[in-house]
């Protein structure tokens, strides 16, 4: 059945349940880890400062995430956690009160996965609303809000999805995850760059602590002090994520085995950036990493309106046409046409057209981190293209275009990475103004890369001009709200006037209704 509510309060967000008395504000103090002495076991205090989480949720079930942390950027990563194993008490309710826990247990918080836990429920009610919290001693967490996914065959339930990318600490305040989560969505996709590896900026909105990501302890302790940002708490605890990396979750431009630097040895580097993300991401047991190996493709169902494939396109992806680094390329660049070339790689490539070829959904997404549509960047006769995103891997994404096409499916691209909104229309042949569209490309902006970014850059007309395929731009900040039902796609592009400061008011910058049957945008 439907969820009875489509809120929690902001009292069950700052308290996690009043039925036993314990209230843990979400701005607790950030404190050192209290030593232990002697034999006693270290006390252990303000536990819950990185907040709680879920995501992947099917029509059984959902994990639910919280990591302990009393000191989180502690040098180390590890949070100013004592070295011993922490029991973990879990609970679920009906309500967000918890007077009606349908399912308790405990779970083992431990020191080699950065006292991060993950619990992989089963047996829930289809398409239902749940509220969960964690309790450690007497410290009990903020509560969160999750949703399993309706039954297979459901049509009639809406899926409220939001979506964005690219979040960087010493850009700007983290305000579009707030905005996000006042609307209240039933799923959230994040698309990649969940954090970036870099070190101090010179200038940074807000200063960020260690410096560039190369170990595990690096990548933990960037982790944790965006988990402690009170915003993305917020957008964690309204709703159920289903996330993937893209470069900077590891190191900027890396593809497939090569990095952009060659110190430190790249695989180690590659296991330890892996091992943080699935530490500090609900995800579920079969996504963890083995090394510097990660299975992070999947598809989320919901229901039988959407099915969302995200995707995974720098593990397995060909090195850079031409010139073996990300950058802009000319029409002499002739090595990206290579029918060899592949972004998503042999087995993802035929795991996808399994699944459009399978699927019996409304709709069909594509969940991926790099601009997909054909996309000319240069001004003028000449042209230039990007061989980092799908324009590098032209066979590979005619492949995918045809498999949505051949099949049938209403398609619909989501994409992250270049910090700000695009939308447009995927074509067979792009150079054929009369070819039909064959599917969607909504690409979200940062939640902050990039700083504040413009409304209109000084080229935005011409580049709109010379991809008449392309029908939207805004370079703010923010993220996507959609809405998807049976009979349209209906997409809200949010957008902050800026994040250099906290707080800022989110508006709706373009809007736009998908039909099934119909690849197109029209205006809303």
């Amino acid at each position: 059945m439907p969820p009875t509510s489509r809120g929690i309060t902001r009292r069950s967000l700052m308290a996690g349940g009043a039925g036993l008395g314990l209230a843990v504000a979400l701005n607790s103090p950030v404190r050192a880890g209290i030593r232990s002495t002697g034999s006693r076991p270290t006390p252990l205090t303000d536990v819950f400062q990185l907040g709680v989480a879920s995501g992947e949720p099917d029509s059984r079930g959902v994990v639910l995430w919280t990591r302990l942390a009393m000191d989180p950027v502690s040098p180390d990563g590890l949070g100013g956690m004592p070295n011993r194993q922490v029991p973990v008490h879990w609970q679920v309710a009906k309500d967000e009160r918890f007077k009606k826990i349908v399912r308790r247990g405990v779970e083992s918080a431990r020191p080699e996965e950065a006292h991060s836990v993950h619990v992989e429920l089963d047996g829930l009610d289809s398409g239902a609303e749940y509220f969960y919290r964690f309790k450690v001693e007497n410290e009990l967490s903020p509560a969160g809000r999750t949703l399993t996914a309706p039954a297979p065959g459901t049509r009639k339930r809406d899926l409220h999805l939001s979506f964005t990318s690219c979040a960087d600490y010493q850009k700007g305040w983290f305000t579009p995850y707030r905005r996000m989560a006042e609307d209240h969505p039933d799923l959230i996709a994040f698309l990649g760059d969940y954090i970036y590896e870099y070190g101090d900026y010179k200038y940074p909105v807000r200063d960020q602590a260690g410096g560039e990501c190369f170990d595990l302890a690096g990548y933990r302790l960037r982790h944790a002090q965006h988990k402690a940002d009170l915003d993305l708490q917020m957008a964690h605890a309204i709703a159920p994520w289903t996330v993937v990396f893209d470069d900077h979750d590891v190191d900027n431009a890396w593809a497939g085995d090569v990095p952009e630097q060659i110190d430190p040895p790249f695989p180690a580097r590659r296991a330890a950036a892996f091992q943080a993300f699935w530490e500090n991401m609900p995800m579920r047991r079969s996504q963890r990493p083995k090394g510097p190996e990660m299975s992070l493709y999947h598809t989320l169902r919901w229901g039988s309106l959407a099915n969302m494939h995200m995707l995974d396109t720098r593990q397995y992806r060909d090195l850079y046409a031409c010139t073996g680094k990300s950058g802009t390329v000319g029409d002499d660049c002739t090595d990206r046409f290579d029918q060899n070339r592949t972004i998503l790689g042999a087995d993802q490539e035929a795991w996808l057209s399994g699944r459009l070829r399978d699927s019996r959904a409304v709709w069909d997404l594509l969940g991926q981190q790099v601009f997909f549509m054909q996309m000319d960047w240069t001004n003028g006769p000449a042209h230039g293209y990007s061989n980092e995103g799908w324009d590098g891997y032209v066979a590979g994404r005619n492949r995918v275009t045809a498999a949505i096409a051949d099949n049938g499916r209403n398609g619909v691209v989501l994409t992250g990475d270049v910090h700000a909104h695009w939308a447009g229309e995927v074509k067979r042949d792009y150079a054929d103004p009369e070819s039909p569209s064959v599917a969607v490309e909504l690409v979200s902006t940062s939640v902050t890369s990039e700083g504040d970014g413009v409304d209109a850059a000084a080229n935005t007309q011409a580049l709109l001009a010379e991809n008449p395929h392309v029908k939207f731009f805004n370079g703010r900040r923010g993220y996507v709200r959609t809405v998807l039902s049976e009979r349209e796609m209906k997409v809200d592009f949010r957008s902050l006037g800026y994040v250099s400061e906290p707080y800022a008011p989110a508006y709706t910058s373009g809007s736009f209704v998908i039909e099934p049957g119909n690849p197109t945008l029209n205006p809303a």
